[in-house]
């Protein structure tokens, strides 16, 4: 069954909670969303609140995808950039399936309905994402359509001595 996905749900303490479930899941996973195992929902909330102050200025759209259950089975953060020379694309942060859906095409549909929202922004031309080298979401990104444009290598210390280069992908929306 197929993930229903929904920009910009109304945001209350069950779309909160069960956003940092799925991060620390994610995370506890192996998922490269910013932390490393192991983390709980706890850990998490402080960047989820830097995403909902963002939203709350106008600046940062979020996309959930809710399982056949209507638990948060995956998200996206869809973010404006603040130069006003480049205002015509926008960054994608944390994106994440759920491990129990991983498998399923869902993350596929998660970047297609992304994509999708995305054209409806005004002025909006382009996404642009960075991803942790070594961990395969590179050639994932590049399946669902995005180009790597830049590389910078050992960018992302994920503990001493692993080292990943910070892989920078486009995705032109015309």
């Amino acid at each position: 069954m197929a993930l229903t996905f929904e920009l910009d749900p109304k945001f209350d303490r069950s779309v909160r909670d069960g956003i940092a479930e799925l991060w620390s899941d994610v995370s506890n996973a192996g998922g490269a969303v910013g932390f490393v195992p192991p983390v709980t929902a706890e850990d998490v909330r402080p960047e989820l609140v830097k995403h909902l102050v963002s939203m709350a200025e106008g600046r940062t759209r979020i996309l959930v995808g809710y399982d056949e259950d209507g638990s948060i089975a995956a998200t996206a953060f869809l973010t404006h950039n603040t130069h006003r020379l480049m205002a015509h694309w926008l960054w994608i942060y944390t994106v994440m399936v759920h491990p129990r859906h991983q498998g399923r095409g869902y993350g596929r549909d998660l970047m297609a309905a992304a994509a999708d929202a995305a054209r409806t922004i005004d002025g909006i031309e382009a996404i642009r994402l960075t991803c942790r080298g070594g961990t395969g979401a590179d050639r994932f990104y590049g399946a669902c359509g995005y180009k790597e444009v830049g590389r910078v290598p050992g960018a992302i210390r994920v503990s001493d001595g692993d080292d990943r280069d910070d892989v920078i992908m486009l995705l032109p929306l015309g």
